[in-house]
């Protein structure tokens, strides 16, 4: 654990379009790379001149993407065999399997854009994805769309808040994100409640 993160350690300290690309790719995927850890000090790098604000957010949307794919190409060669054939053991029946599927389905582009603006399920979003066979078309589309966007906030708030906004972000980046997931449970137990 120590050499992964004296390796993100020198990822960071010489922050440019490669490692932006690089790291927000291992965001997307399974790897918990925080985007506010790799955006918002490449904003901050825009602002003293040594990097372009655009193209380091168009950098992290390609990596979103990349990191993105892997999780969706996981999720459509593996995810539904294994959830079909050893999904009793997680006690998911083939029934509530199906009924997931038509679930995600129902939601899936809205689920996909907006997956990308939430700490957690922006690690997760594109195995669902995958399992229920999403077309990869709309897939692509909302990712870069969603990550973009994402980015395109966390580079201008790096920008615009300068070094105290990045120190901010390490301080309290861990926090942000259990507060982000504590109002994401609560909003599906609102939601399956309602559909109650």
């Amino acid at each position: 654990m120590a050499a992964i993160q004296a390796w993100l350690g020198g990822l960071y300290a010489q922050l440019g379009y490669p490692q932006i690309i690089l790291l927000m790719a291992l965001e997307s995927s399974l790897f918990p790379v925080p985007s506010e850890l790799v955006m918002i000090p490449a904003g901050y790098l825009a602002h003293q001149g040594r990097l372009d604000p655009l193209l380091a957010v168009a950098c992290g949307g390609l990596g979103s993407l990349l990191g993105a794919a892997f999780n969706y190409l996981l999720g459509r060669s593996l995810g539904r065999a294994l959830l079909l054939h050893y999904g009793r053991y997680l006690l998911i029946s083939e029934r509530k399997y199906h009924e997931a599927e038509a679930l995600f389905l129902r939601n899936a582009r809205i689920a996909t854009f907006c997956g990308r603006f939430l700490p957690v399920i922006r690690h997760l979003i594109s195995l669902p994805a995958g399992v229920f066979g999403m077309h990869p078309a709309p897939f692509a589309l909302l990712t870069v769309a969603g990550s973009v966007m994402w980015c395109a906030v966390l580079v201008a708030a790096g920008y615009y808040l300068g070094e105290p906004g990045v120190e901010l972000v390490r301080s309290y980046t861990h926090q942000l994100a259990y507060v982000s997931l504590a109002a994401l449970l609560l909003g599906v137990g609102w939601f399956l409640l309602r559909r109650r």
